[in-house]
């Protein structure tokens, strides 16, 4: 069995950050979390203090807001499992979803898995436009790069660490997806993907990706086309 480092990228996320560390647990009680507070002025930070000192529990402070792509990337530096899994801090991914995520790692057949939430899992209905610009992103990236992947966005991401370590990453904000999608295609990994269970949330539940990301992800798929 490999080891396990699941790492928690997390920004004023005070209402969900405790209950999805329990559910990571209960759902791999041997795996190394990371968690990553990435500048949060919510309260964040005071729940997170509250769970110091747990096993298998590593929790890292930014000193001021960086992005996602820099929260993922000091957790990927952090990591010490042999599989890296990337897990939201909010509730729209479920940790039950990790044995179908790892699986192919663990038998042999793939170095880089990704949950898709477009291949018939089960899901509550996601807004509209989101899911057009998501469909739209992925058809760019298989264009450019020649690929057939279903959902290039998608937050659940699993990598051996051999593969993501030796990645150099530079994205700060939700540019991470499609800069680490372009870069693992461009050396020759092909992606396994997965299906997974996907509960959206509204912008007033918290939702933080915009019209501009979508814009930077374009802008991030057309650049490592052509430089890496």
């Amino acid at each position: 069995m490999l080891s396990l480092s699941i790492i928690i990228p997390c920004y004023n996320e005070r209402a969900t950050v405790t209950e999805i560390v329990q559910r990571v647990r209960a759902c791999a009680p041997d795996a190394e979390i990371v968690v990553v507070d990435d500048g949060s002025t919510d309260g964040s930070r005071d729940a997170l203090r509250e769970l110091e000192g747990q096993p298998n529990l590593r929790i890292l402070y930014h000193d001021r807001n960086r992005g996602k792509g820099a929260a993922v990337r000091a957790g990927i530096a952090a990591a010490a499992g042999e599989v890296i899994l990337i897990q939201d801090a909010d509730l729209e991914y479920d940790p039950r979803d990790y044995p179908r995520l790892l699986q192919p790692i663990e038998e042999g057949r793939a170095e880089v898995v990704y949950g898709s939430r477009f291949l018939g899992g089960p899901r509550r209905a996601m807004l509209f436009w989101h899911m057009v610009a998501n469909l739209l992103l992925t058809l760019m990236t298989n264009v450019l790069f020649n690929t057939i992947l279903s959902d290039m966005e998608t937050g659940y991401k699993v990598f051996t660490a051999k593969v993501i370590k030796g990645i150099p990453l530079r994205a700060r904000r939700f540019d991470f997806e499609p800069e680490v999608t372009a870069k693992v295609l461009k050396r020759g990994y092909r992606i396994y993907e997965v299906p997974i269970t996907f509960t959206p949330r509204e912008y007033w539940e918290g939702k933080k990706i915009g019209l501009k990301d979508a814009f930077a992800a374009v802008w991030t798929l057309l650049k490592y086309r052509i430089v890496d």
